[in-house]
């Protein structure tokens, strides 16, 4: 079979397309026929080497797949043969086939394309426990989705509607906006404008959001903690460098920052994200924004787009 394969730490170009091995299912094993794989940020940095979790070279990167159940090893009971599934946190996703263990995989409903489920792991999973483990945000609070056009924002924006919270959203294009207003956000603001945070203040009568999901954390935590409200959570997501902040804006608010990554998801946690996220998928207030479909071949150049400014959506790779 194909597949993506890493034999050495660096730029996208270290990783090529060779035939390896099919994998066979043991116990407790899934093997997927992949039909589509997800593109996130953090395959970028685990591929150069910087982030802090480094797999043994050589290695097949990527973690989100969706396609169809090929076969299922010892002790499976959750699918059979020829069920639509996405699966998460997965080993070597980047192939045409690809093993999870039971825990990892979900039914795929049908009103999602393949596209959509390999959307689904990091993004939706990040955002659902960004907003409500971590940040504790309940309906009728104000969120504020910074970069709300990408992968997990675009995942924020409609999982804090179907939870009957205020959205503002923030993108720094207007094609990304508009999707943003697509996708259920109350308010959509620029980025870039130099007033948007005074908008802020007049979209919540002055008293700041409850809630905020913040994607990039070294450009704008010190200003965020001017926009929370009293006990306002920000729940910093992304970060790619250092910042100063001024702790005074957040002690008279009694304002709290949290930091999260998905590796430290426990199992019961996983079961309840997924939980939630597969009846939106079933009901349809869940649908990922598919912003770029691209062969497994241009692996390289998918891995260059999802790190650009200005992301609309997911990429995903097709094998």
């Amino acid at each position: 079979m194909r597949a993506i394969v890493v034999r050495e730490f660096g730029g996208p170009d270290v990783m090529k397309i060779e035939e390896v091995p099919q994998p066979a299912a043991g116990a407790g094993q899934i093997l997927i026929r992949v039909r589509a794989i997800g593109v996130n940020p953090v395959d970028t940095y685990i591929r150069s080497g910087t982030y802090a979790r480094k797999p043994s070279l050589p290695y097949t990167p990527h973690a989100d797949i969706a396609g169809v159940v090929e076969s299922a090893g010892a002790g499976v009971t959750k699918v059979k043969t020829g069920d639509r599934v996405y699966a998460f946190m997965t080993d070597a996703g980047g192939a045409e086939f690809a093993l999870a263990d039971e825990w990892q995989v979900q039914p795929l409903p049908d009103r999602a394309s393949f596209q959509q489920g390999a959307a689904i792991g990091v993004p939706y999973a990040t955002a659902w426990r960004a907003l409500f483990l971590k940040a504790r945000a309940r309906p009728g609070e104000t969120v504020l989705v910074h970069g709300a056009s990408g992968g997990v924002g675009v995942a924020a924006v409609q999982l804090a509607r179907a939870h009957g919270l205020q959205v503002i959203g923030t993108a720094g294009t207007d094609e990304g906006m508009r999707l943003v207003e697509e996708q259920g956000a109350h308010h959509v603001l620029n980025h870039r404008a130099p007033a948007y945070a005074e908008q802020i203040g007049s979209l919540t009568g002055g008293r700041g959001v409850d809630v905020i999901l913040e994607m990039l954390a070294n450009v704008n935590l010190d200003r965020d903690l001017e926009l929370i409200a009293r006990n306002g959570r920000i729940a910093v997501i992304g970060n790619r460098g250092r910042i100063e902040i001024d702790p005074r804006k957040m002690m008279g608010k009694d304002g709290t920052v949290v930091g999260m990554t998905l590796f430290n998801t426990t199992r019961d946690e996983f079961r309840e994200i997924h939980a939630s996220i597969v009846a939106g998928l079933e009901n349809g207030t869940l649908a990922p924004f598919i912003g770029r479909e691209m062969p497994l071949e241009q692996a390289a150049q998918a891995h260059a787009a999802v790190m650009e400014p200005g992301a609309l959506g997911k990429i995903v790779l097709l094998p």
